[in-house]
């Protein structure tokens, strides 16, 4: 018979077993956070998450402008001195809609090889091909095979890189995401075909409109190409503000924010990665998905990712 020692014993255990937060392998997701200011890092808030991933894009052709590398230079230096992972993609160099000019597969490997070079020798051993290809300000976005063109350059630029998300897009419906996932496994043979077995998605759409439509889109066409593909939410997050479909709300964010976290849960069986989108904010002066506000304040959304990450891989 167990003494009234061992019982209450017992009874400790269970009861701090119950209050222990959910295991952090709970969910097969890890999760990161995408920003481009430096200064994250430095941010009480910011340590407080425990992120150890972080997404940064960077100019396809920023090796010519010595202003791009500095800004990247010390965006990577300080997230190694933290202790944090750097997921680099390379992007467009004209944010205008459909004003960027689309780079030759030359070009490419000569500008973008001399980032991969420059950043594998300070640790960067995460790559994107191509940030949100299929969106207007991307030059890429009426051209899915250049897309493809690029991922097998970027495959033989990167040898023994960690990762390369072969694929980037939006969630957008119009004209739907599928489309071009088509268009670009397409212009790939079976054997490169396998090889883009990582595919990152941009769900803001879904996300803030609590839906799943455009990304599972993006799951099932990349899956009829490469049944082993895996995914990772490159972008997303709850918008604070963002035109006149998204005016300035804090709290509609941030309970956008508790539905990504639900949404990735749902589809872990996809999702490898979650890249939220972004640690600072802008108090709603253009495109605003920050956590903080521009003084270094938490907002309602901060509190929602702290609370979503319980569960999630770091």
């Amino acid at each position: 018979m167990p003494t009234i020692r061992s019982m209450l014993l017992s009874a400790g255990v269970a009861l701090a077993a119950l209050s222990l937060p959910a295991s952090a392998s709970a969910v097969n997701v890890t999760v990161g956070l995408g920003d481009q200011n430096v200064s994250m890092f430095d941010q009480e808030p910011f340590k407080d998450l425990k992120i150890k991933r972080v997404r940064y894009f960077i100019q396809w052709d920023a090796a010519k402008d010595p202003y791009q590398l500095q800004l990247a230079d010390v965006f990577v230096d300080h997230a190694r001195q933290n202790g944090v992972q750097v997921f680099m993609t390379p992007s467009t160099n004209d944010l205008r809609s459909k004003r960027a000019k689309l780079p030759s597969v030359k070009a490419y490997k000569r500008q973008v090889g001399k980032l991969v070079r420059r950043y594998r020798e300070m640790g960067v051993e995460e790559w994107g091909v191509w940030n949100e290809a299929n969106h207007t300000t991307q030059p890429t976005y009426r051209s899915p095979k250049r897309a493809a063109q690029f991922f097998k350059a970027m495959y033989q630029l990167c040898k023994g890189c960690d990762k390369i998300v072969a694929l980037d897009v939006l969630d957008q419906t119009s004209p739907a995401v599928g489309s071009y996932i088509s268009k670009f496994y397409g212009s790939l043979n079976k054997t490169w075909r396998k090889r883009a077995n990582l595919v990152g998605i941009h769900n803001y759409s879904d996300v803030n409109r609590k839906r799943a439509k455009g990304t599972l889109d993006a799951f099932r066409t990349t899956r009829r190409y490469n049944s082993r593909a895996k995914f990772w939410l490159t972008e997303t997050g709850g918008l604070v503000n963002f035109g006149r479909a998204w005016p300035c709300n804090e709290k509609r964010a941030a309970n956008r924010i508790t539905y990504m976290f639900k949404f990735a849960k749902k589809y872990d069986r996809y999702i490898d990665r979650l890249y939220a989108y972004a640690y600072w904010g802008d108090d709603c002066k253009g495109f605003d998905a920050g956590l903080v506000n521009a003084d270094g304040s938490t907002r309602p959304g901060y509190t929602a990712f702290k609370r979503g990450m319980r569960g999630f891989k770091r």
